[in-house]
């Protein structure tokens, strides 16, 4: 059972119900179940329940008490906050990193349980031996490293090498399942996608338009899950996959990294204007959320889309202006001669079938900036103008 109580006060007469929609869970693929935990006893004229939170898991899948996994490239964006999540729930965990003494990965010691079940491992993915000694010994495997570059030969050999090398390594250990981050770039980047078609988890990018505009980062995506997957037919290795659209949220580490970097030039000066074009978006924890997800559910297979909206850039930086206004946000497109670009359709169904539920991109939006003004990446407004968040924030 996951660890989480809620206690309400009913004051009704006859008939006695539970609303579960108003309680939420604290662990991944955590579901109500109100039968056997509810207990009734009269506290003057109010009725006490208690409702707890079960383990939507199947019994036959391990929990993470007694379980080793690793992250690789721990010290990212996307990765410390899986790295995080495995803690709370009681795995142990090894992070591959590149230097284990490396300032920008003390954030990763200091999350709640670091100290007696993390492990950082020296390690290199175009370096086999030293991803085999990381991975030898583990339950599973979240292959979150990746180069973030559009310098061709900086991104895509590594990405493909280090992905032989990951899914090898997981083979020889007998990892029960790995969870290979790869992103929207390997799904949607098709010129010949209609706007009615719903990028789903069929799509594929198409490779000879990403190489032929250049698109090496899109490229290198596709390459490297291509890779992943031929590997892992070729291995016997259960391999499942996420692909993320942009990524937002807290950030754990101390750095700014490439997908917050979108924000920020919106809040620095830095951009004058933004560009007539639409990104998806999501927050960070729920793409950690996910990835655990897909590792604990058995029957999860496949691609899994992740992501929560799609937005133009204009609505982009009116969120932002709504919220921050004491920065300069920019008010004008780049480009006002063609027609304002469309948001594509999507759908996200298969992780929310799973039980995730998305974080709304307005709080995404507002807890990044927030993060950055925590990080000291961006000034802090006077007390007057500081912004607070709601869901009703219009």
């Amino acid at each position: 059972m996951c660890p989480f109580k809620k206690d309400a006060l009913v004051q009704q007469k006859g008939t006695y119900s539970v609303q579960s929609r108003h309680l939420r869970p604290v662990c991944a693929g955590s579901v109500p179940d109100l039968r056997p935990q509810v207990t009734l006893s009269n506290s003057s004229s109010h009725l006490r329940y208690t409702c707890v939170w079960t383990c939507g898991r199947s019994k036959s899948m391990p929990s993470g008490s007694d379980k080793v996994v690793c992250v690789t490239g721990a010290g990212g964006f996307i990765a410390s906050w899986i790295v995080k999540i495995l803690l709370e729930q009681g795995y142990t965990v090894r992070g591959t990193v590149r230097n284990p003494d490396d300032p920008k990965n003390s954030h990763l010691r200091e999350l709640e349980g670091a100290k007696e079940r993390l492990t950082l491992c020296r390690a290199d993915l175009l370096n086999y031996q030293s991803l085999r000694q990381a991975i030898y010994g583990c339950d599973g495997v979240f292959h979150a490293a990746s180069p973030m570059t559009n310098d061709p030969e900086q991104m895509v050999e590594p990405a493909v090498i280090g992905t032989k090398n990951v899914i090898t390594a997981a083979a020889e250990a007998k990892v029960r399942r790995v969870v290979f981050t790869s992103s929207i770039g390997a799904v949607y980047m098709d010129p010949n996608r209609t706007p009615e078609k719903v990028v789903d988890e069929t799509c594929w990018s198409d490779l000879d338009f990403c190489k032929n505009t250049k698109n090496w980062y899109c490229y290198g995506k596709m390459v490297a899950e291509k890779t992943a997957w031929d590997e892992a037919r070729e291995k016997g290795v259960d391999l499942v996959v996420i692909n993320p659209v942009l990524v937002l949220g807290p950030l754990l580490q101390p750095t700014v990294n490439a997908s917050v970097r979108h924000i920020l030039k919106y809040l620095t000066g830095s951009a004058k204007s933004y560009a007539n074009s639409v990104q998806g978006y999501v927050h960070v924890k729920d793409v950690a959320l996910a990835h655990i997800l897909v590792y604990e559910t058995p029957s999860a297979s496949g691609r899994y889309i992740c992501a929560e909206s799609v937005l133009h850039r204009g609505d982009v930086v009116e969120i932002l202006a709504k919220f921050f206004p004491e920065y300069p946000i920019p008010t004008k497109c780049s480009d006002e001669t063609r027609p304002r670009e469309k948001p594509y359709k999507f759908t996200n169904q298969k992780l929310k079938d799973l039980g995730l539920e998305f974080t709304p991109v307005k709080q995404c939006l507002y807890e990044t900036v927030k993060s950055m003004q925590e990080k000291g990446h961006l000034p802090l407004p006077t007390q007057n103008d500081e912004p607070s968040y709601s869901n009703d924030h219009s």
